[in-house]
């Protein structure tokens, strides 16, 4: 305490000098030498016991000139809330204000004061509308959860395209239905799910359909064919392609494979029906698809895949007992998860990513 002369002691210190003070002259110390030690003096010691160990300092409070005063927060928030501005950010509202020669406060004030009585927010018809992540669907065989969308043909005729709508399997990866139309409708795709359906022998509450939210997939004829079938819809949302994955990876396949006609285009819809076709009969039986360890979609819906990939294995493990050397780990891993997951959340997404870590 001697090096802190002239600094204001708080209550909790003056408690402590005493209590050593006391303990000191108890032990047979002189009161003026004791105090000496602390860098006190007789008169502070008896100054503090007739004012007791009440902190005397006394706090000032200050207040920013500029503040505003009652009747002018009353004024912004008045203001904020008329018909004309309620609907409107502070970052509007003041300008608008200047335009009518009316300065209340600054942005930063209106935001602050807004906040600071909790509306600082969408208010009446101006909230927008929250769309939550769809529902989390997982598939442990083919036929159990299809995704599809629809993409433009581009044809030898400006700003006239046709469309392909394609529904793929997300366990295989196998195209399981296609179709080219020349508009987008939801008759269309009713006509196609129902095709599908019945080429993959689909039972009533077998399947979960995914699509956009686009007119034809969530058209009333779209919906009431998926009732009659027993599908069991589901969508993305608004806006966000990165809910439906495995429809959008495909079409980049089909975008990108060498005999797209990107400069030639299509000349009629025949022939790009016929394109389709065979791309689609390439995708399936000769397309060694690289998320599924290089077998083609076709021999994953089947269940041919699990033979090639055991002999796979079996030509690694041989090779490795003929040249060890060329190893210092495990040989390649040909395994598959049981299970794909479709807009997982995520939990689901960090036990899948454990099984396929421990898979390897």
């Amino acid at each position: 305490m001697g090096g802190n002369k002239g600094r204001l002691i708080s209550a909790h210190e003056r408690q402590q000098a005493l209590a050593l003070i006391i303990e000191a002259c108890d032990n047979g110390a002189r009161k003026h030498k004791a105090c000496e030690v602390l860098g006190l003096s007789v008169r502070t010691l008896q100054r503090w016991n007739k004012e007791g160990l009440k902190d005397q300092r006394q706090v000032v409070k200050r207040y920013p000139k500029n503040k505003l005063t009652k009747e002018q927060r009353e004024m912004v928030i008045t203001t904020a809330n008329q018909s004309v501005y309620q609907n409107l950010a502070p970052c509007k509202i003041v300008p608008l204000l200047a335009d009518e020669g009316i300065y209340i406060a600054s942005e930063s004030t209106f935001y602050r004061v807004l906040r600071s009585e909790n509306q600082l927010t969408h208010r009446r018809l101006s909230r927008p509308v929250k769309h939550h992540r769809p529902k989390p669907y997982a598939a442990y065989g083919p036929n159990q959860v299809w995704t599809w969308d629809i993409s433009y043909l581009p044809s030898q005729v400006r700003r006239l395209y046709f469309y392909l709508y394609m529904v793929v399997d997300i366990y295989s990866r196998k195209i399981v239905g296609f179709s080219v139309h020349e508009q987008e409708l939801a008759e269309h795709a009713a006509c196609l799910i129902t095709q599908a359906c019945s080429d993959e022998e689909v039972s009533r509450k077998q399947l979960v359909l995914h699509a956009d939210n686009g007119g034809p997939m969530k058209g009333a004829t779209m919906l009431a064919t998926l009732e009659k079938l027993g599908v069991i819809p589901s969508f993305s949302r608004p806006s966000v392609s990165n809910d439906n994955p495995y429809s959008e990876a495909l079409f980049r396949t089909v975008k990108y494979h060498p005999t797209f006609p990107m400069l030639d285009k299509f000349p009629t819809i025949l022939e790009a029906r016929l394109w389709v076709e065979q791309f689609v009969r390439w995708y399936n039986h000769e397309h060694l698809h690289s998320a599924l360890k290089f077998v083609t979609p076709n021999q994953r819906h089947t269940g041919e895949d699990k033979a090639i990939r055991v002999n796979r294995h079996q030509v690694y493990e041989a090779a490795k007992a003929q040249y060890p050397e060329r190893w210092s780990r495990q040989t390649r891993n040909w395994s598959l998860p049981n299970c794909v997951l479709l807009n997982p959340n995520k939990q689901h997404q960090v036990a899948h990513d454990q099984l396929l870590k421990w898979r390897e």
